[in-house]
């Protein structure tokens, strides 16, 4: 079986980004740190701006395309993104030479060697958001971020992967008695907001029905309304009242970070 690998270089309200990586190419998902902390994060998986391919972005809020610009002018890289992202991007990210400005809409899908990638929509309270699937061969990875509800179609993208990086953003109890205003908790809450741990754990148990799922990640943890200890019992709670558990899958749950990359992962292994 082919393989491929990913680290999750950042994940959270305050920024987000992944890298992409088989023996041809690299991509990284999103850029939103600024653009040195974007590379001291690279350097930490021993990777160079110089080794990025592209950029794909999934949407045009600061936490993942702040270092964007930055990225894109001192590596010359192309970026991917819908033209509605690229418009809502204007004025965000500084000027882009247009040759590095690259299109690819929703239900697309790009080829970079062997490795195969796919943009499709999601609901989230952008212009035009989108998440990815990567895949060489039979292996694939799903990288799920900014739901506001799990889709019938969005699991339809990511029911068939290996691995799947999949938001699980907040704690329903923490974050109704948090210090937000109620009008950013209504934003999170709603059907264009943020996936909870609750939610998570209700798309996992219809993950589960397909026996190739082996980790998931979880992703876009807030810092204020949850912990990750506290979205895994929750998850496994949801599982467990519909009679399922991760063991009997042989699936884990993997700790993505605010500030540290995590390993590298192969795909297909």
């Amino acid at each position: 079986m082919k393989t491929f690998k990913f680290s999750v270089l950042a994940s959270g309200s305050t920024g987000n980004a992944t890298l992409v990586q088989n023996k041809d190419t690299t991509i990284m998902i999103d850029a939103g740190l600024s653009g040195k902390k974007l590379e001291q994060l690279l350097e930490q998986r021993n990777m160079q701006g110089e080794q990025i391919d592209a950029i794909f972005v999934t949407h045009e809020h600061a936490d993942h395309i702040k270092g964007l610009g930055v990225m894109c002018r001192k590596y010359k890289l192309p970026v991917y993104a819908n033209q509605a992202t690229w418009n809502a991007m204007q004025g965000k990210i500084g000027e882009i030479d247009p040759q590095f400005m690259q299109i690819i809409e929703p239900g697309e899908m790009q080829t970079f060697g062997e490795l195969q990638m796919k943009a499709f929509p999601i609901s989230h309270d952008a212009v035009n958001p989108v998440a990815y699937w990567f895949k060489e061969g039979d292996s694939k990875l799903s990288v799920a971020t900014d739901l506001g509800y799990m889709s019938s179609n969005v699991k339809k993208e990511i029911q068939d992967s290996d691995v799947i990086v999949l938001e699980s953003n907040h704690d329903v109890n923490m974050l109704q008695f948090g210090k937000y205003p109620w009008n950013i908790k209504r934003r999170i809450l709603g059907d264009t907001g943020h996936l909870s741990n609750e939610a998570a754990g209700q798309a996992i148990a219809d993950l589960l029905e397909v026996e190739q799922v082996r980790r998931i990640y979880l992703a876009h943890l807030s810092l204020d309304h949850n912990m990750m200890e506290l979205a895994k019992v929750t998850i496994q709670h949801e599982l467990k009242e519909k009679d399922l558990n991760l063991e009997q899958h042989n699936v884990k749950l993997m700790d993505t970070y605010p500030y540290t990359p995590t390993l590298w992962d192969e795909v297909g292994n």
